[in-house]
């Protein structure tokens, strides 16, 4: 009701709306583009709402960020755009605050540690959109081969890795720490040696004792023994990495719900387990999420406020998340998953996102920062590579690239 009256008011044939929307493309092919998604949901939108047209631009993930950057620094910002950071338009006022568009009915519905992740100086400007969370994923057959059962600690991990290896797997584990996501490899690592990139304060404690020591573990127990595989650890992709193990050449991997089906289609058995940790499983997985924004250049406060209640509605974050295997980000759309038969892959994900820590994206030094990480990581743990050396470096970057703030 509310939004079919909320339509009504907003246009009478001369005060007609239109909204930029930019989006990313969450589809591997035409078949299930995001912009058949949006499609869908602008057109379920625009009938009951005449007065508002969505002007919608999908664009990759190689493309939209610098595309959304573009279009700001040309004077030309969308009115939403829904990419992979926000908080570099926050600091610079660009943005409206979540609290300013959305119903509370919203605002409450969006998980907590999501919605606390879209703050900057405690004020939410970023909009949560899509979540993932990670899990240790093993090959079913290579393991049954093999004897095998999943580990809980890292000495387990790396004693399976030993017979994976004698069984001749080309990667008993893979360690993808190249330039395309070495910061999220990186961060599910640190996490489970009780680290992180931040201390309990926010700050950055990226050189921390227990950070050296899991890279130490790393480069010791597990690259120096052979274990990673025939690339090294610091040129192996993320992508490459899957597409190994979609091939049954890798025993075990951290992957997020989207392998599951790459895997199946390629007749690989996947199971799924915690992280594994120095003294037992991690307490704590590493979560990801992009997210909405509005910005304030074209005004429409209460058109885009309306037009996002209806994008968050539960019905649309679960056409969303079945579609593209993702996590909901809302608690009602999360309910219904946890319950639900055709959900049930994802369950052990849905699970982990509570105790889940994200990437510090508050921080606009942030993106600074994992530029270095994805540089500079993987020499920590080659032959010859120091650990405290590179952690060392890498808390010089994050903090003058905070005092630049």
């Amino acid at each position: 009701m509310a939004a079919v009256l909320g339509g009504c008011g907003f246009g009478d044939g001369s005060g007609d709306v239109t909204l930029k929307l930019v989006a990313a493309d969450y589809g591997d092919g035409a078949a299930n583009s995001s912009q058949k998604y949006w499609n869908k949901l602008i057109k379920a939108y625009e009938a009951d709402h005449p007065g508002v047209t969505i002007d919608l631009t999908v664009y990759s993930w190689n493309d939209v960020d610098r595309k959304v950057k573009n279009m700001v620094e040309a004077g030309k910002a969308p009115d939403l755009a829904q990419i992979g950071s926000y908080s570099d338009y926050a600091r610079k006022d660009l943005l409206y605050k979540a609290g300013d568009l959305v119903s509370i009915t919203t605002q409450a519905d969006w998980e907590s540690q999501l919605a606390a992740a879209g703050q900057v100086n405690d004020v939410q400007y970023g909009m949560p959109f899509a979540a993932s969370t990670r899990l240790l994923f093993y090959n079913k057959a290579l393991f049954t081969k093999a004897g095998l059962t999943p580990p809980e600690t890292w000495d387990e991990l790396a004693a399976d890795a030993e017979v994976l290896k004698a069984q001749g797997v080309k990667y008993p584990y893979a360690l993808p720490l190249g330039p395309e996501e070495a910061q999220a490899e990186t961060m599910q690592w640190l996490l489970s040696g009780g680290g992180g990139y931040t201390n309990s304060l926010g700050s950055y404690g990226i050189d921390s004792e227990e950070n050296v020591a899991t890279l130490t573990w790393l480069k010791n127990d597990l690259v120096g023994k052979g274990l990673t595989g025939p690339v090294a650890p610091g040129k192996l992709n993320r992508a490459d990495a899957f597409a190994a193990f979609a091939a049954g050449d890798v025993g075990m991997l951290n992957g997020h719900p989207s392998l599951m089906k790459t895997a199946a289609a390629k007749g690989v058995k996947v199971g799924m387990v915690p992280m594994p940790g120095a003294d037992g499983q991690s307490k704590t997985s590493m979560g990801v999420a992009d997210w909405m924004m509005a910005f304030k250049q074209n005004g429409h406060a209460e058109q885009v406020g309306d037009f996002l209640d209806f994008v968050y509605s539960e019905k649309n974050v679960l056409a969303f998340s079945r579609e593209y295997d993702l996590l909901p980000v809302t608690d009602s759309a999360s309910r219904t998953m946890s319950t639900a038969k055709q959900d049930a892959d994802l369950e052990p994900f849905l699970d982990a996102l509570p105790v889940s820590e994200l990437y510090p994206v508050g921080k606009t030094s942030w993106a600074t920062v994992s530029a270095a990480v994805k540089a500079k990581i993987g020499q920590a743990v080659a032959s010859g590579g120091s650990p405290t050396s590179v952690l060392d470096a890498l808390q010089n970057t994050a903090i003058s690239a905070e005092s630049g703030e």
